[in-house]
């Protein structure tokens, strides 16, 4: 080691100890932090619980500028800028919760670079307002990507408005990258350097084993005899928990039922009033109740270690979902347990989901027509226009947008989209659409590998971090931690 770099190395445990109030870095922390240090883009893929936004943070506080942190969920910006703020570090929010007044504040205060950190979503950094805002920054120090398997076409949670971030850093002068996930197979880490245009970027992978989580899966045959084994497992098991359910009816009949038992649960799922959404979520993290029972709309940024289960009532529709859902448990090192309640007819659901899911050839020629009926107008249309008149809903809208955009058919600029091919043929359309047919078949290939997974009697780690994708840095598996091992 130089002397430079072990002058740096001692700087960063310094930091880490004063800043933190952490003695020593966990697994692939230091050398993350020391690649964004260097300014190298880095992919860091760590389970959840593994202190990932340190990888971030504390190399953002050593580099002079400010750190632009992009996030799916609002929460978890808020969680993290509080924190932050409690340290003395200047953090700002930018999202759709802020007030007129709260919004013009924070922008003088990133205007002026008093903000060390800028929290905001990618439906915001698709304003050109915004963007403009942080053009004018002197220096953007480091451009994180949190939750970024959202980027990627191939992973389980992709968001169409992920898919503009590799323009957005070129816009902003490409400031080095640092992109972070929990779950990611080597066919998405390659599409996230793709989309993000970082292909040399450094991956730091500590892989998937998290030896304090118990897996196992529970075989019952109808919804009676899941509740049963249901009420039993949380009459036996002793703290506080998460259920996850496939759908909001479920949360609701399943609360009912437990609490007529007498478990304290409460529900969370999307349709919920904010007010008892947050009033429910608080509870669960006050410890009042045995579990909360949700959706998938639960989970991701609750910052809660000591969850001591997880139950999932429906199967997951893919192994990454399981593994992250099930990986919020745990986090305290302590062991906890991961239960999936398995009935062979659940995967119906998953069916059921993914049907229609994407768009066909006669929703992108509908698209392609309605842009061409308001292309004529004075000025190109809204996105609110063009699906006010299209019989595409606003979903499939924004993913026919999206591929429009990457075949060059459409440019957005200052919120109007402008069509640049109006003589795209009908059979080019229906040709584009495969895209969306290979995407509908790879999405139902992954719902059947989370069924054989439930099915199977192998050891569950090396099943799943098998399916992951083994790298040279990942521990062999000495599991007892699983039904198949424990038996």
């Amino acid at each position: 080691m130089s002397q430079a770099s072990a002058l740096s190395a001692l700087v960063m445990r310094t930091q880490l100890r004063e800043r933190f109030g952490f003695r020593r870095f966990r697994p692939g922390q230091e050398r993350a932090v020391q690649a964004a240090i260097d300014g190298r883009d880095t992919i860091v893929i760590m389970p959840t619980g593994s202190g990932k936004s340190v990888c971030f943070q504390l190399p953002a506080l050593a580099l002079e500028g400010t750190t632009i942190v992009v996030s799916p969920l609002i929460a978890l910006m808020k969680d993290q800028t509080d924190a932050l703020s409690e340290r003395g570090i200047e953090a700002a929010t930018m999202n759709s919760t802020l007030t007129a007044g709260e919004e013009r504040a924070l922008t003088g205060a990133i205007a002026a670079g008093r903000m060390e950190f800028v929290y905001t979503t990618p439906e915001r950094l698709a304003n050109p307002e915004f963007r403009a805002l942080l053009k004018a920054l002197k220096k953007i120090d480091l451009f994180v990507v949190d939750e970024a398997h959202c980027v990627s076409q191939w992973g389980h949670d992709f968001r169409p408005e992920y898919s503009q971030l590799g323009e957005v850093i070129d816009e902003l002068g490409r400031p080095p990258v640092l992109a972070l996930t929990a779950t990611a197979t080597p066919e998405v880490i390659e599409d996230i350097q793709r989309q993000l245009r970082i292909p040399d970027a450094e991956i730091v992978h500590t892989g998937f084993y998290r030896p304090n989580l118990n897996l196992s899966i529970r075989l019952v045959e109808g919804e009676d005899a899941k509740r049963a084994e249901l009420l039993r497992l949380l009459r036996s098991i002793e703290g506080t928990g998460i259920i996850y359910t496939a759908t909001v009816k479920a949360v609701q009949d399943l609360t009912a039922f437990l609490a007529a038992n007498g478990i304290d649960v409460a529900p969370y799922h999307g349709r919920l009033k904010t007010a008892e959404r947050t009033e429910n979520q608080e509870r669960f993290m006050r410890g009042e109740l045995k579990a909360i029972v949700a959706t998938n709309a639960f989970g991701m940024g609750i910052d809660k270690p000591d969850i001591r289960f997880v139950i999932h009532h429906h199967v997951p529709g893919t192994i990454e979902a399981y593994y992250q859902e099930a990986g919020r448990s745990g986090r305290d090192g302590e062991p906890a347990r991961c239960i999936l309640l398995f009935d062979s007819s659940d995967k119906r659901l998953h069916s059921f989901f993914q049907a229609g899911r994407y768009p066909n050839g006669e929703d992108l020629v509908n698209a392609h027509h309605a842009l061409m009926r308001l292309s004529g107008g004075l000025e190109p249309p809204t996105f609110a226009e063009l699906a006010a008149i299209s019989p595409v809903n606003k979903t499939r809208m924004r993913l026919i947008l999206n591929l429009f955009k990457q075949r060059g058919i459409v440019r957005e600029q200052n919120g109007r989209i402008h069509l640049l091919h109006e003589e795209t043929s009908p059979d080019d359309l229906e040709r584009m659409a495969g895209t969306y047919r290979e995407r509908d078949e790879r999405d139902r290939l992954k719902q059947q590998r989370m069924i054989e997974y439930a099915a199977s009697r192998a050891c569950r780690w090396e099943s799943l971090v098998s399916y992951f994708g083994k790298n040279d840095e990942t521990e062999p598996i000495a599991c007892g931690h699983c039904d198949s091992c424990s038996q």
